[in-house]
């Protein structure tokens, strides 16, 4: 398909991280773009101030007149989060307009660019903004689609240099409906397949057999990073003549050199598939991110960068919005924010920050995504939340899902133990903070709508900050 045959693209779903990023690569290639979602955000405004059409009701009429009459001319991009029972989906279905799943657009938007894929099942959009952050750091014409806002790019797109088409690509390959094997990377790069999305995929075996499909589209003479506790199974699905390459903190083939931690910062070096790099400073803290540096910087010395210019780069690097984001800190007190929602993130997440805030009373405020990923791993996510001194409990946040009788925050709730412990609704998390500001370390940590709570609590934070010495 020839995707200049089209000028109008309408977006079902405009709002989504991933949704948006193709919405403003064909706003900035000059088509019309219009689109419906179901609440406005932040982004969808940024959208609107670039461009974009956008409604927020369910209703056909609402579609902009130029759509509706040049059905030859019009896109349809659709994102699997929005139901069959749609309106504005059904209609435009029995119209018999051209309707393609996100994924199948990002297919051919890089169909024919030497492409850097980053899989997994968590780690994907730190890895991805990374490599794409070094790249354009590095002067490389770079396009880049990625599932969260970078902090550097200011953005969750980046374009290429513009006499320079047939950039590198780097894409967020999501593995959510299987949606990374419309991919055919050079060089890929999976940071884990722990179970996750079994609403989708039932049980761990099939994610496993999904990623294994996605390697084995790795081109031939390409390269497959693979995290050390990734399924290492995955190896013997690629292509005979693509090069793997395990990397982890240590004793991999790609490794980070000892970690120092000091002020907030992550110190390492690395060894690789021949390259170097001499001690760098992360300064998005995390072990596991330093794990995501070190993937990204093998990635980048495949294609050319040295070792210096890996090294400024990392240095530079500022890091994803709500990944291990510091909102605010004075008076030796801090707040975090995260988007961890699957256990091993939390945990990943918690462990890291114990080691930057040592012996700190270290409150965490959770919002579980899904019904059915509470359901799947309940232990999980209370083994990964007792790492913390206290645990605030939010409501399920349901996202694309109906209710499950009788799975509730209380499950995970019971399970705790060690932590003080509470639940409430997220309308009263800041009338109790303001009751209660007895914490070194404060942690809001979730993916549904907790992110909408940070303005509040850093304002609430900076007013009391006195009350904090």
């Amino acid at each position: 398909m020839n995707l200049s045959q089209y000028r109008h693209i309408y977006f079902l779903g405009i709002g989504g991280i991933g949704m948006s990023a193709i919405a403003r690569w064909f706003l900035a290639k000059g088509f019309e773009v219009a689109g419906y979602d179901r609440t406005p955000t932040p982004l969808t405004q940024k959208l609107i101030e670039e461009g974009a059409q956008i409604h927020f009701e369910d209703d056909v009429n609402l579609i902009p007149a130029s759509f509706l009459e040049n059905k030859a001319k019009t896109l349809v991009v659709l994102t699997p989060a929005v139901p069959a029972n749609h309106t504005e989906r059904q209609y435009l279905q029995e119209q018999g307009y051209t309707i393609m799943k996100r994924s199948q657009v990002l297919g051919l938007l890089t169909a024919d660019q030497y492409l850097i894929a980053v899989a997994g099942t968590h780690g994907k959009t730190t890895t991805s903004s990374m490599v794409a952050h070094l790249l354009q750091h590095a002067n490389v014409s770079t396009s880049a689609f990625l599932g969260g806002i970078s902090t550097n790019l200011g953005s969750n797109l980046l374009l290429p240099h513009e006499e320079e088409e047939r950039a590198l690509a780097v894409v967020e390959a999501d593995e959510f409906d299987r949606s990374f094997l419309t991919l055919h990377p050079d060089i890929a790069i999976v940071t884990s397949t722990d179970p996750d999305h079994l609403d989708i995929y039932g049980e761990k075996e099939a994610l496993v057999e999904s990623f294994k499909q996605f390697v084995s589209q790795i081109k031939p003479n390409g390269f497959l990073l693979l995290n050390h506790t990734a399924d290492q199974s995955l190896k013997t699905s690629v292509h005979p003549s693509v090069q793997v390459i395990t990397y982890g903190l240590e004793h991999e083939e790609l490794a980070a050199g000892p970690i120092k931690i000091a002020d907030g910062s992550m110190k390492f070096s690395a060894k690789g598939r021949n390259f170097a790099l001499p001690e760098t400073a992360l300064q998005v803290p995390g072990f596991h991110n330093v794990e995501n540096a070190v993937a990204a910087a093998q990635a980048v010395s495949l294609v050319g960068l040295t070792p210096y210019q890996i090294q400024k780069g990392i240095e530079a690097y500022n890091g994803v919005k709500r990944r291990f984001e510091r909102v605010w800190g004075k008076n030796g007190k801090v707040y975090l924010d995260d988007y961890a929602h699957h256990p091993r993130e939390i945990e990943a997440f918690l462990k890291s920050v114990r080691a930057l805030y040592p012996a700190q009373k270290l409150r965490v405020i959770f919002q579980p995504h899904l019904f059915t990923r509470t359901r799947d791993f309940l232990d999980g996510f209370a083994e990964s939340l007792s790492l913390a001194d206290e645990v605030w409990l939010l409501d399920i946040y349901p996202a694309r899902e109906l209710p499950i009788e009788g799975v509730t925050s209380e499950l995970i709730y019971h399970k705790i133990e060690g932590p003080v412990k509470r639940i409430l609704h997220k309308k009263d998390v800041l009338p109790a903070l303001e009751k209660d500001l007895d914490f070194a370390v404060l942690a809001t940590v979730g993916a549904g709508d907790i992110d909408t709570l940070v303005p509040g609590i850093k304002h609430l934070l900076e007013e009391r900050a006195h009350v904090l010495e």
